[in-house]
């Protein structure tokens, strides 16, 4: 379960990568979920404060159009990082699978999550003439909110509601290749 709760975390890493940092930090605190040293630091009030004056900042940016496409630059690092040390740090002793094994699936999940974020975003900024940025924002934050809190609670059940939306992103993503929009053709 713990490698299930590791790369179900990951996932929503790609969409927004301070709301499952933020879930395994207080999930940590309150003892929900054991982090092995050094990552039981984040259960900490003090990580917990930086890494949600993070989040309130990531929520901000990702809502105003254009800004959130230089969010999506500034977060290509910033995302996949958090998606190894959320893997890594979930997991544990528990699960018999290499650390480093752990981060670059962590890595190439939340990546993977995160590309096609990055390159749907912009195309859905014009097509709406930025009117849909705060709406589409909205919905990934609860998303990545859901997935993450579901991964500690009900790991099995994550992954289908990850390849759910990984199908969806990269539907758009194929349309958007085909067509140079998001937005289906009537």
């Amino acid at each position: 379960m713990e490698l299930l709760t590791a790369l179900g975390l990951s996932i929503p890493a790609g969409l927004n990568a301070y709301i499952p940092l933020l879930v395994v930090a207080v999930s940590q605190h309150f003892e929900w979920l054991q982090l092995k040293a050094p990552f039981d630091v984040l259960g900490e009030w003090w990580m917990i404060a930086v890494i949600a004056v993070l989040l309130v900042i990531e929520l901000v940016a990702d809502k105003i159009p254009a800004v959130d496409s230089v969010n999506d630059v500034i977060q290509s690092f910033v995302r996949p990082a958090a998606g190894g040390i959320v893997a890594v740090a979930a997991a544990g002793s528990a699960v018999d699978v290499s650390p480093w094994l752990l981060v670059l699936a962590g890595v190439l999940l939340a990546g993977g999550v995160h590309a096609v974020k990055a390159t749907a975003r912009p195309a859905l900024n014009v097509t709406t003439a930025g009117v849909g940025t705060p709406a589409v924002s909205a919905a990934e934050d609860a998303g990545a909110l859901a997935l993450s809190v579901l991964a500690i609670v009900a790991p099995v059940i994550v992954m289908f509601v990850a390849a759910g939306v990984v199908y969806s992103l990269w539907r758009l993503w194929r349309r958007r290749r085909t067509t140079g929009s998001i937005v289906a053709e009537p």
